[in-house]
């Protein structure tokens, strides 16, 4: 072997090298959604499905979940790479200690509401009063509920809740267990769920209409992964920003995508229809009001100023951070 094949060999030798530590460089990393898949969460899906992940460098698993203050908690704990779940619910862990920041948001504006029985008679939230309402424990939804209540003139311990499973709110609602007449939750998946499953139209009160102005719901990271790998951060969101973007674009593509993956009743043109009417509301509310720009996947600072102000002087939080030290726009492209 000559000098010049030797140099072409090692040339050679180095580059298989490289292309060897890039394909083992993909980073593994598990998503916590904060319920089970429903339309919203489409986006994720999409990115899974076309490979946005992939082509970011991450193998990436998507969990379901019992609740958003499940879900950060497991990001919280190590078990989560990231969660999707109520920013709300992220503040208020991150503000008793959790290591949790926000590092994207997709729904910018919060669709959380009271849902009532249409044959409940209940015309205003003041009718609420001796009645029951059910939930789930760890629901983000929860977090702004003392402050619907006192701005409709009630107090706490005037409306009964009531916790029951995740998988069992709509079916307990239609059923009326227990003498609920209501449920809390989401305008982008409840609603649907329940005319799906034979209910009718319901009642709804968004929490929107009781000063209740709030960020939607995060990307949220484990502080140590932000610290330390920032990288991996920046893949992540640059690739769910792309995935979402094209769900704007395309939301039956991305329907598509989430059918393929989940399978089941998601994979049925009924399963479809319900995702494709929840996505919608999602879609909705990807930019709040005070996003002027549009940009997808910012934290606005009014909108976190705001939410932080709310939850100190309703919801007793007790923190003295200024709300940017819940968020970072950093790794948002």
């Amino acid at each position: 072997m000559n000098r010049k094949q030797l140099i072409l060999s090692t040339v050679l030798a180095a580059a298989l090298v490289a292309a060897a530590g890039i394909a083992k460089a993909a980073d593994d990393v598990r998503l916590r959604l904060n319920w089970m898949y429903y339309g919203s969460h489409a986006g994720f899906a999409l990115g899974k499905d076309k490979g946005y992940y992939k082509d970011a460098g991450i193998n990436l698993d998507i969990r379901s979940g019992n609740g958003s203050g499940s879900a950060h908690r497991l990001v919280a704990n190590g078990d989560s790479t990231f969660s999707y779940g109520s920013c709300a619910s992220m503040l208020n862990l991150a503000a008793q200690g959790a290591p949790l920041i926000s590092v994207g948001v997709i729904d910018a504006m919060g669709t959380e509401a009271v849902i009532v029985r249409p044959d409940a008679g209940v015309k205003s939230l003041a009718d609420l009063k001796g009645k029951t309402i059910l939930t789930t424990a760890n629901a983000g939804v929860n977090t702004f509920f003392p402050l619907v209540l006192q701005a409709a003139g009630l107090k706490d311990g005037d409306v009964t809740i009531t916790n029951v499973p995740d998988g069992a709110l709509v079916s307990s609602y239609l059923q009326g267990a227990g003498g609920a007449v209501g449920i809390l939750g989401g305008l982008d998946d409840k609603p649907a769920e329940i005319k799906a499953n034979g209910g009718a139209e319901p009642v709804t009160f968004p929490y929107s209409d009781f000063g209740v102005n709030q960020v939607g719901y995060c990307i949220v990271a484990n502080a140590d992964t932000v610290k330390n790998n920032p990288d991996l951060v920046k893949r992540f969101v640059a690739a769910t920003m792309k995935a979402y973007k094209e769900t704007e674009a395309n939301p039956d593509a991305a329907i598509a995508s989430m059918a393929d993956i989940v399978g089941g009743s998601m994979a049925e043109e009924q399963g479809k229809a319900q995702a494709r009417a929840v996505l919608d509301v999602t879609l909705g509310v990807l930019y709040s009001k005070a996003n002027k720009d549009k940009h997808l996947g910012v934290n606005v600072a009014a909108d976190w100023d705001d939410m932080l102000a709310l939850m100190k002087k309703y919801n007793d939080l007790k923190t003295d951070k200024p709300a940017s030290a819940f968020y970072s726009n950093d790794f948002v492209p």
